[in-house]
């Protein structure tokens, strides 16, 4: 199953790239590259959605669009896609 949220990522100040998810509570990230980031971002989403559906009373959020974003100076949004395959007795 494909699971795709928003990621916000900035360059700090050292250099490195932070993000977050703006739909996944305390969801975050950081790179010394931007696409470090991206692929830290890639596992922190995969680990959150996994503990999520692993609850009995598992409700993912909604979906941001990012053109819905309210992004400050310096922020980049991406897509991040996340596949999590499903087997048999995965959620006892």
């Amino acid at each position: 199953m494909k699971f795709i949220y928003p990621a916000v990522f900035k360059k700090n100040e050292d250099g490195q790239y932070t993000g977050y998810f703006p739909d996944l509570a305390c969801c975050y990230s950081k790179g010394d590259t931007l696409d470090e980031a991206i692929e830290e971002a890639n596992y922190a989403a995969n680990e959150w959605i996994t503990s999520e559906l692993a609850e009995d009373d598992c409700e993912l959020p909604p979906v941001s669009e990012i053109s819905d974003l309210e992004l400050k100076e310096g922020e980049i949004a991406r897509n991040i896609c996340v596949t999590i395959r499903f087997y048999d007795g995965w959620d006892e």
